[in-house]
Parts: C-alpha cells; structure tokens; sequence
C-alpha cells in the first residue's frame, strides 16, 4: 500500500471474490471480479438485485471483454451467484473492450437490453464496424506527429488496427440511453447518472444516494489515475481538464460514500481521492512545465518526464496519449505554445 492509499479506507480489507463468486458490499448489490489479459489484470464488475415490470432479477454493470475465459467466469456466476434469477438489464459505465466486450453476449443471452450512454454507443459500435477499428495507419500517423518514430513500435502499432473488435465483437444494435442526472430505479432504489469525460467519450457513473454507494466505473479509481488520453480520431482535445472538472462532480457526495471502482478494491474517502487526483496532475503538469522550459519538447520526449518504468506497446499507446493530454492542457492554458517542425512533429515551448 502506497501513502496515498493509507489515507483512504477499505472496508472489506483484503477480501477479493473468488473467480465465479461474489461478494456482498451493500444490500442488493454484489461485488464480482474477472481477469484481464493485460498488466491491469482484472475488472470489476456489479451485480445489482432488480425488479422490472414486475420480474424479480438482476442489473449487471460492466461485462468483460470478450474471451471465452471471459464466459466461463460468467457461467460460474450464473451457476452460483443468481439466486435462480434471470439478468433484467445490462449496464456498461463505457465504451472500452473491459466494459463493454460481452455486453452482446450477455444481451443476447438473457434477452436483457442494454443500457449506457448515446456518445459510448456510437463510438463502440464504430470500433466494431469501422474494418480498421481503431489503430491502424491513423494512429501511426498521429503519433508520429508527436515524435514516436521508432520503426518497430510504428509496424506493431499499424497491426494492432484489430484490437478493439478482437475484444468487442459486436455491439447491440439497439439501446437504452442514459443521461446525466437521470434516476434509475434499481431494486426500488433511486441511481442518478453522473456522466464523466477525458477517460471515455461519456463514461456513466451511478450514485444510490439511500445507500451511499457509488459505481465509478473508471472515473474515480483508489490506486491509479485512470488514462486520460488524446487519441487520432479527435487530436486537438483537452481530455485533461475534461477528466478534472468531471471528477469534482462526485465532491457534492456523501463523505462517507461506499466507492466501487472498476479496478481496485471498494472503498471509502471520496473527497480525498479527489484531492489527491488533482495533485497529482498538478505534480505532473509542472514536470512537463519544466521539461518544456528547458527545450522545446513533443510527447516523446515527455514519456520518460512521466513514465519512470520501460512500457510496452499497450502501456506506450496509453502513455502517449497522457503525455499529449498533459502538453494540450498546458496548451489550452496558453501557458506553452506549439508548433510544428519541418520534420513534421509538434513540440511545445513555453509562451
């Protein structure tokens, strides 16, 4: 446990589910936990107790990605974990493949609907149809621009065009929308929508406020900052001050709210997270601040200022994307100025 995470409080302290089970934080809601073929190695993922229209069931929030380990941890859970009830609906907070990949599955399974934001949808379901996904030359070509120019890490970039539809084969044609602010009513409980941008389009968290439990979903995470990133389809954002101002929404929450991440384990000390999230971005911001005074830096140059460990190609695409997130931000602040150099990439040097 890292200093920051001794100010925080977790009630469970070192209980995880077992693979196929689940445990109990809150009435009615359920606490499952899958692996993940990545170094962030498992998603969680909530069972809620639900009635609708007068059938006795259950809300699952999040899916996994789709792998057939993936599946056979959800049929242990339907084995052990559903009391003998069907899936009512299914909830995705996002659009990335540990949120959303079995969504189709799971759908088509119990005939359940799917529930999540509009912007989430239609990004997901570009990532499927679209026949590069995303990657590809479109992002070889972007992150050159900001100074990634390795041949092999260009080549191994262009190939993995089939990332996201290899994870997410398909998605719901239909959906029901979610908005900010709305109130769901799960198992007679009122959840309000909280939206949340910079990690995702329009990521999705829910708030019960009878029984001060929060779903997260990515957004609010005890361990890590979730990846804020700038990607080629949209590469002038500020996801950045996106990411801030949408976590400064759950400060107006309980102080004693019950918080279940996506990754981590639950916890409580809401309004200290958030201040910590702010700080550390603020740290970050005054290193890359710094490097740029020195000499006129693109992102590349910025990965070791950020990343003090060697990354592989998931953890370089991702970490990219912060370090373009982080030099836009400072951009959009007018406190560095970019331009583009006769070798083609954009660098930034202080105003």
């Amino acid at each position: 446990m890292n200093e920051l995470e001794k100010c925080l409080h977790y009630p469970l302290g070192h209980a995880l589910p077992a693979p196929g089970t689940a445990l109990t934080v809150a009435p009615g809601v359920k606490w499952l936990r899958m692996a993940l073929p990545f170094e962030l190695n498992h998603i969680n993922l909530w069972l809620l107790r639900d009635e609708i229209q007068g059938r006795q069931g259950w809300s699952v929030v999040d899916c996994c990605v789709s792998t057939d380990s993936a599946k056979a941890q959800w049929e242990k859970v339907f084995e052990n974990e559903l009391e003998g009830l069907p899936i009512l609906r299914v909830i995705v907070t996002h659009m990335h493949p540990d949120h959303i990949g079995l969504a189709h599955w799971l759908c088509e399974r119990w005939q359940a609907p799917l529930w999540m934001s509009a912007t989430d949808h239609a990004v997901a379901r570009i990532g499927t149809l679209v026949p590069t996904g995303f990657g590809g030359e479109p992002a070889v070509a972007f992150y050159a621009a900001h100074g990634l120019n390795e041949p092999g890490l260009k080549a191994r970039i262009k190939d993995r065009s089939d990332f996201f539809p290899l994870l997410v084969p398909s998605v719901p044609r239909q959906f029901r929308r979610m908005m900010d602010g709305e109130q769901l009513r799960i198992g007679g409980l009122p959840w309000r929508c909280i939206s949340g941008y910079g990690h995702a389009p329009e990521h999705i968290s829910l708030y019960c406020e009878p029984l001060k439990v929060l779903i997260g979903g990515d957004m609010m995470l005890p361990r890590i900052s979730t990846n804020v990133s700038v990607y080629d389809q949209e590469p002038e954002a500020n996801p950045l001050k996106l990411f801030l101002d949408s976590i400064d929404k759950f400060s107006t929450l309980d102080a004693q709210t019950l918080t279940l991440p996506a990754h981590g384990k639950p916890f409580t000390g809401l309004h200290e997270r958030i201040r910590q999230l702010h700080a550390h971005h603020a740290q970050r911001l005054r290193e890359v601040m710094q490097a740029c005074q020195l000499q006129p830096c693109c992102a590349t140059d910025i990965l070791p200022v950020l990343f003090k460990r060697d990354l592989d190609l998931h953890q370089s695409t991702f970490a990219m994307g912060e370090a373009i997130a982080h030099l836009h931000a400072l951009w959009f602040e007018g406190r560095l100025q970019r331009s583009l150099g006769v070798d083609g990439v954009y660098r930034f040097a202080p105003c």
